[in-house]
């Protein structure tokens, strides 16, 4: 018998709806800013508030996978990985479920790819580590938007060194049938300006694949994130901001904002130049 995760924070973090769900992703997506020279992306980082706060800005990324060319490998697998909220753990956390549940539907999880995973000493199953966590979850409407069926490999990164995380990537790469999400929001209750000014730091050392410029204050996925860089950096892959903003642009005030970006990243030999 099949067994699923249920959503936990429909109707908190997005709509509980599925007719109102779907319609907001759809919105945020035709709103997107597109890009004016696409060419597919490998993998993107995209943040995980409310969509009232984030979601706008995340849609700038996933818009970009429906302007994929017809031609483009169609994307069979998505390995997402997000930082722990609830629980603390040493590790990577897989789940022992066969699909993850939102009010679109159930998406299967790569059984095959997670067992994999789990030969590595530092990746496990640990369901309490999923149980109530947003970072993943709230990716999962966008991408059932946009891709329709797909298999999903979901990780919640905790105490874990970003060696063993750009180790983990390295296994689940795939080819262009995989796509790699990393769940990330920026800098946390600064005033605008400050914000702005960090974000726009950290979103430079994303580009130029600089993790250590990142200090863990900076980005909530910061762990998440330095592994994607550490397998970028070996594959060559070009990093691009597509959005940044912070919850004082969107619908938050602004003495203390939450920052949100956008990025994506594409294999040599699709990127211009």
């Amino acid at each position: 018998m099949e067994t699923a995760r249920p959503a936990a924070v429909a109707g908190m973090f997005y709509p509980g709806d599925p007719v109102e769900l779907r319609a907001a992703v759809i919105n945020m997506l035709r709103s997107a800013r597109r890009a004016a020279d696409f060419t597919a992306d490998k993998a993107i980082i995209a943040p995980h508030a409310g969509y009232v706060y984030s979601g706008p800005v995340a849609a700038t990324a996933y818009a970009r996978l429906g302007q994929r060319r017809s031609t483009a490998p169609v994307i069979e697998r998505v390995v997402l990985l997000g930082p722990a909220h609830r629980v603390g753990f040493g590790g990577l956390a897989t789940s022992s479920f066969d699909a993850f549940e939102t009010p679109l539907g159930r998406v299967p999880l790569d059984r095959a790819a997670i067992a994999e995973l789990e030969r590595l000493p530092f990746v496990y199953a640990f369901d309490r580590a999923h149980a109530r966590e947003h970072s993943l979850e709230v990716h999962l409407p966008f991408l059932q938007v946009i891709l329709g069926e797909f298999l999903l490999v979901p990780i919640v990164v905790g105490d874990a060194q970003p060696a063993d995380i750009a180790r983990a990537l390295e296994l689940a790469w795939g080819g262009p049938e995989t796509l790699i999400v990393i769940s990330s929001d920026l800098t946390h209750y600064l005033d605008y300006s400050t914000a702005r000014r960090i974000d726009a730091a950290t979103s430079r050392a994303i580009e130029s694949l600089r993790g250590a410029d990142i200090r863990h204050q900076d980005a909530c996925g910061r762990l998440p994130i330095l592994g994607l860089l550490e397998q970028a950096r070996r594959r060559g892959l070009r990093g691009e901001t597509v959005d940044l903003r912070n919850s004082g642009d969107t619908a938050g005030p602004r003495d203390r904002v939450v920052g949100y970006g956008s990025y994506v990243f594409q294999e040599a030999r699709r990127a211009r130049g």
